[in-house]
């Protein structure tokens, strides 16, 4: 599977450190940028090129970084076929019940529930927000989660390439 990286000078340094991260786990990586700390560049140039790598290359995902996430998830979400998910930072409810009732102990169970019901093939980092560790366990983990193919998550994603064709 091919991984492409993007990012602007908010996430650079994190960018280059998941870079070095997949490449030892054995991905093919291809940076879209920044190659270099700017503090004047500008993110939508860079996650613009990863997104559509992503939009025309079915099979690849992306991981594109910024200060917030937030921005850039927006950027790729322009791009047909592309389904980008923020991740911010694990979080254990207090009491450890989520606002269904049921229990909740698992801090990355938003990650996994991005592959398994959203097929998600971007995953956008807050870069001011997340912990090293915790971005290289998130990244790993989203990478390997597998999309469950379940009836009711493929029509729903059939419903969001429905969106997208007629606006």
């Amino acid at each position: 599977m091919k991984v492409y990286l993007a990012t602007d000078h908010a996430g650079f340094e994190l960018k280059e450190k998941v870079k070095k991260h997949l490449q030892e786990l054995g991905y093919e990586v291809e940076d879209c940028g920044a190659y270099e700390f700017d503090k004047d560049d500008d993110y939508p140039d860079f996650i613009a090129q990863a997104a559509e790598k992503v939009s025309k290359n079915l099979s690849s995902k992306a991981i594109i970084f910024g200060s917030s996430g937030q921005g850039e998830a927006m950027v790729a979400n322009k791009f047909p076929n592309v389904r980008a998910a923020v991740f911010y930072t694990p979080v254990v409810p207090s009491h450890n019940v989520d606002v269904t009732g049921r229990e909740s102990s698992d801090p990355f169970e938003m990650i996994r529930l991005t592959r398994e019901h959203n097929n998600a093939n971007v995953l956008s980092l807050g870069a001011k927000i997340l912990k090293e560790e915790d971005v290289l366990k998130a990244v790993k983990l989203w990478l390997e989660t597998p999309f469950t193919n379940k009836l009711r998550h493929l029509r729903r994603i059939e419903k969001i390439k429905e969106i997208e064709e007629n606006i």
